[in-house]
């Protein structure tokens, strides 16, 4: 039956985000699945609970849709409840959708479990790295950002709705969040992950800079 489950929501996941932006589609929830996956084989957890929520954790993000905050959740539950999900597994992967989000780095998670670290840990580590990059500058883009301006300092003490608001240059995202997210991390499997992609990440805004200044 779990398997059955986790068959219908991928189903159903990838229906839903068939127009997504490319940083929140599809190909990102895989990723996302299988870094819980990877992580969680070092972790005591319940293993439909972390599939389910890596599934489901964007189903519907509030950046495309007017900040609201509720409708992933909502949808999420209407699906579940669709499947005949118990009551106890909705409440906690809804837990997990309202809490993973970082929001600036500014807002306390209001509940806590080891599902949610897994979960956690396999969504920033899509954040960081080559991944990590190209979606940075996939969205900026996507919101007609420009990639850089020396004269636009990143902002690092943004409230959260400063940070949902933010129309900084992609460049400034590396500082305000991706680039702290290495010491973020919960589980060892999630930190040692990050820090070789933040390495990653390190050394490109070095070439960057180094080639924006005509330098290389």
């Amino acid at each position: 039956m779990s398997q059955d489950l986790i068959s219908k929501t991928i189903t159903f996941v990838k229906d839903k985000l068939q127009s997504a932006e490319g940083g929140h589609d599809w190909f990102h929830i895989e990723r996302v699945y299988k870094n819980a996956l990877l992580i969680a084989k070092e972790e005591e957890c319940d293993l439909t609970i972390v599939k389910l929520s890596a599934l489901l954790h964007d189903i519907a993000d509030s950046k495309f849709h007017d900040g609201d905050e509720a409708i992933g959740p909502k949808t999420a539950r209407l699906f579940l409840e669709s499947e005949n999900v118990d009551e106890s597994i909705i409440v906690h992967v809804l837990n997990i959708i309202e809490n993973i989000s970082f929001k600036g780095g500014k807002v306390e998670q209001k509940f806590s479990s080891k599902e949610l670290d897994i979960v956690q840990d396999a969504d920033r580590l899509d954040a960081i790295g080559a991944i990590g990059i190209a979606r940075a500058f996939n969205y900026g883009g996507f919101k007609n950002r420009g990639m850089y301006d020396p004269q636009i300092a990143p902002n690092m003490n943004m409230s959260k709705e400063e940070y949902k608001n933010s129309q900084a240059p992609t460049i400034n995202h590396f500082y305000e969040k991706l680039l702290l997210l290495k010491d973020k991390m919960n589980t060892t499997s999630g930190k040692k992950i990050a820090e070789e992609r933040h390495r990653y990440m390190e050394g490109f805004l070095s070439q960057f800079y180094a080639e924006w200044e005509g330098e290389k």
